[in-house]
């Protein structure tokens, strides 16, 4: 290697040892930095690790390659490959053994002289080295040395005497007959022992890759290729094999040697070294001539090709493991992913780990692990209250709470809904609030609508007030006074249907909010009563309310201080009343509060202080807005109030949008802020089939909605799902997709039962809907040919399992969960061994076996099913 760049050998049984190959040979340590076994005059290679100079071996000049004794014994012996041909075995050991002496010196020279290239021990026939030379038209390229065969000077031929004895070396330790000659009149660059085979022995001759094998040596496979340099064996998958020409690199698979699997891209400048990681699998590792850079391409995930054009996909990335050119490197032999190079120029070692790219799993259920290497690390939590009150607000953590109190799933009490999300959010309760309301309105046979009622109710109160007609306008007195009031107050019927959408009155023409009260003085919710009781212009009505509320269990005492100020109420422009209370309420910390005095302080049709406080509940603005404002005021600020809640994502704009496109805006904004796709699909369900269900954005929620119930394996909620979505959307019912046919004519068994008369849809024409005057069918409507048996109870199928095993005692079971489907009675077969019966009989059997239950068949039934071990997380 004199005049070449150096080359690394790690020791192949010693991980802490390895060899510095260049003009001479070099024998280094490596420890940690500090280390007892590390000296001062140590190199040192990274912050961690250092080398120290063990022995230097200058007696093989001319060095053209070097290759590691396999074997623990001798220790440190070497062969190298030298410019005229000759091989030569030495040690930079200091073992007494005496096989290692004998080895030491001994030399193996060719017919003709020159250049040998590589060199390659066998790694189970450790005696076989093979070495790859130059051509010459008389000599074959490939020889195979038996180290332990002796020189025999009887056997010699003259000129074989005369050829050796220009060397002054003991002729006892020159071997000159191989035990293997090969590639006759060619040149061998490179070599590798196959793996798999110890006697399969990989060339990459002059113009094609050969496989020679040494027990029929005339015969070799080959392949033309100019990729023949630098052959390796994957470590990993010992039929995979990298070669390079120039700037590409060539992978080969074995079992199929016409032509590469894969190329990777070729560099711009020739490479010098390819080598594949021994602790990673399908990792290699490529290095171009004057680069300071090591590119790795990863191959583990390669698939199999399906075709002859088909090309596997590989990560690539580049490592820079020091600033100066690299001259060589080499993998570590038992540590992960860890090599040293060295550097072209000087010998200046580098001690380098290629750290993986971590990759991150975040399961649906809110656990985190990632990989990095070898090792998979799970987070497991602290039990830190932070860390447990973030995932509790996660809306994953939420969704998958809610799915398991069935949220969503109540259609007569649908206000009900927000107490199954826990009831703490007070968005949720206005929206299913706001729907409740609408079904209410929806199923009030006495509510006279133009057009669809459930349109017009569904529509929201955006579109109801655009049609509004017949406004009239009334002053009326003060509850309980005779004293006039000088505020308009406004009626019409899309104006009483917005207040009931809203949840102030209930049905009828008259505006009675009295029910109303007494639910929010239920709820303790003393100051909106109060409020609402003052815009219905019943000022006692309010002053009692507040009292009621400040003498209750742990009631506020300022609201006698309230009921008092309020109670002082006059009308007169310049009172002094008025003007304190103009000053001071904004003072006030409770937003009904503050606009009850807003109200009494405004000018007729001028509630700015009331229709914009955003603390106040949008139903009761709304709600005020159309009792006080005109027919020009209304759908402004109906409008307005509308964009402000699409745009914030405030479910409380349902009551204005509607289930309309605007809803689905408003809930898209609400998704984008929360990702509540759940609460978005059962809202949308509520609405028209033909209008917004159709919308993609509200399908994308419907279906992701449905991937998280089977991402939680809450298989049994996403059924329920699914049936809950059929009925309020018929068209979302998938159409049939299984059947089960016959055997002989091949009609399907379900389809012609249906249309035969006093029988029912589907499976209950076998006895499957558990009644017993339900005639059995157990033979096909078509052709009349028997049906299959029961693997088990060797009866028909359509015959009901009546005995299924541990239920024998038991009452048959009418309950609403059953009468949905008698499973036990469904047709079940194994897709591989085509055996089955009852569906019950078949569960019961793989509860205590793993073979099929039909005699002399081996098929593993239950097990052919990944999900077949799978237990939903729902089950109860």
């Amino acid at each position: 290697m004199s005049g070449s760049k150096p080359d690394i050998l790690w020791s192949p049984h010693h991980p802490d040892r390895y060899v510095i190959c260049d003009s001479e040979l070099g024998l280094y340590r490596i420890g940690p930095v500090g280390s007892s076994e590390t000296k001062a005059g140590t190199l040192p290679l990274s912050e961690e690790t250092a080398a120290t100079l063990l022995a230097i071996n200058s007696d093989t000049p001319y060095m053209k390659c070097v290759a590691w004794y396999p074997k623990h014994e001798p220790e440190c012996l070497l062969a190298v490959g030298q410019a005229n041909g000759r091989v030569v075995l030495t040690s930079l050991g200091q073992s007494h053994n005496s096989t290692c002496k004998e080895l030491v010196g001994k030399e193996f020279v060719p017919k003709h002289a020159r250049q040998c290239n590589t060199l390659a021990w066998n790694p189970v026939d450790s005696n076989l080295l093979a070495a790859g030379l130059d051509k010459h038209r008389a000599d074959f390229s490939v020889l195979i040395w038996d180290i332990s065969s002796k020189f025999s000077p009887e056997a010699s031929v003259a000129s074989e005497k005369i050829r050796l004895s220009s060397v002054d070396l003991d002729s006892s330790t020159v071997v000159t007959k191989p035990l293997y000659e090969l590639g006759q009149n060619d040149a061998c660059l490179s070599l590798c022992w196959l793996l798999r085979d110890p006697k399969l022995l990989l060339a990459g001759m002059h113009r094609n890759l050969a496989i020679f094998d040494l027990r029929n040596t005339s015969q070799k496979t080959f392949v033309n290729t100019k990729a023949i340099q630098g052959v390796t064996v994957d470590p990993h998958s010992h039929d995979r094999v990298a070669s390079f020409f120039e700037g590409q690199v060539a992978i080969w698979d074995l079992r199929k040697f016409e032509k590469p699997v894969l190329t990777l891209t070729e560099q711009p400048k020739p490479l010098t070294k390819v080598a594949w990681c021994p602790t990673r699998n399908g990792l290699l590792a490529t290095l171009t001539r004057d680069s300071n850079i090591i590119r790795l391409y990863d191959m583990q995930h390669t698939p199999t090709p399906i075709g002859d054009e088909t090309e596997p996909t590989i990560i690539e990335r580049s490592v820079q493991p020091c600033e100066s050119q690299i001259g060589s490197f080499a993998w570590h032999p038992s540590s992960q992913n860890r090599m040293v190079v060295v550097s072209a120029a000087n010998r200046v070692m580098t001690d380098f780990t290629v750290f993986e790219r971590i990759s991150l799993a975040w399961s649906s259920t809110s656990s985190l692990m990632w990989a990095c290497g070898r090792h998979l690390y799970d987070c497991v939590e602290d039990g830190a209250e932070g860390v447990e009150s973030v995932i509790e607000k996660d809306i994953a953590t939420k969704m998958r709470q809610r799915a398991q109190s069935r949220y969503g799933h109540d259609t007569i009490q649908v206000w009900r809904n927000h107490l199954l999300a826990g009831g703490n959010d007070p968005q949720l309760k206005s929206l299913w609030c706001d729907l409740f309301y609408m079904k209410q309105c929806a199923e009030d046979i006495d509510l006279k609508l133009q057009g669809n009622k459930h349109s017009v109710v569904y529509s929201g109160i955006k579109n109801i007030v655009k049609t509004s007609s017949g406004t009239t306008e009334s002053r009326r007195c003060w509850s309980g006074s005779d004293r006039q009031t000088d505020v308009p107050r406004y009626q019409s019927e899309e104006r009483c249907l917005s207040l009931r959408l809203c949840g102030w009155i209930s049905r009828g023409p008259d505006i009675d909010v009295e029910i109303f009260l007494r639910s929010l003085e239920q709820e303790r919710e003393w100051e909106r009563a109060a409020a609402v009781a003052l815009f219905n212009l019943d000022i006692r009505r309010a002053i009692q309310i507040l009292n009621k509320g400040a003498t209750a269990e742990k009631g506020d005492l300022n609201l006698n201080v309230v009921a008092m100020a309020l109670s002082g109420y006059t009308d007169e422009k310049s009172s002094l009343w008025r003007e304190m209370c103009s000053s001071l309420r904004l003072q006030l910390k409770n937003p009904y509060l503050c606009v009850m005095f807003a109200f009494l302080t405004s000018e007729p049709g001028a509630y700015d202080g009331v229709l914009f406080e955003s603390s106040v509940a949008v139903r009761d603005r709304v709600a005020f807005a159309c009792m006080f404002l005109s027919d020009a005021q209304l759908p402004r600020y109906i409008d307005k109030l509308t964009n402000e809640m699409k745009e914030a994502g405030n479910l409380e704009g349902i009551l204005l949008t509607g289930l309309t496109k605007d809803g689905v805006d408003l809930m898209e904004s609400f998704v984008d802020r929360t990702g509540d796709v759940q609460t978005a699909s059962f809202c949308m369900l509520k609405g028209s089939p033909g209008e917004v269900l159709k919308d993609p954005r509200v399908q994308c929620w419907i279906e992701n909605y449905r991937n998280l119930l089977d991402a939680w394996r809450y298989w049994h909620k996403r059924a329920e799902f699914d049936i809950h979505r059929g009925k309020l959307d018929p068209s979302s019912k998938p159409l049939a997709q299984v059947f089960v046919s016959c055997n002989f004519c091949g009609k399907s068994i379900s389809y012609s039962c249906s249309a035969m008369p006093h029988q029912g849809r589907g499976f209950s024409q076998y006895g499957v809907s558990g009644s017993p005057t339900k005639s059995k069918v157990t033979s096909c409507p078509g052709c009349r040919k028997p049906l299959p048996r029961c693997a088990l109870c060797l009866m028909n199928m359509g015959t009901p399992v009546s005995n299924c095993p541990g239920k024998s005692d038991e009452k048959v079971d009418l309950t609403r969960e059953n009468k949905l489907a008698q499973f036990n009675n469904w047709f079940t077969w194994c897709h591989n061994c085509r055996h089955g019966g009852h569906a019950g009989h078949m569960l019961s059997w793989f509860r205590d076996h793993t073979d099929c239950p039909v005699s002399a068949c081996t098929c593993k039934c239950m097990q052919l099913d990944t999900t077949g071990n799978l237990v939903p997380s729902d089950s109860s």
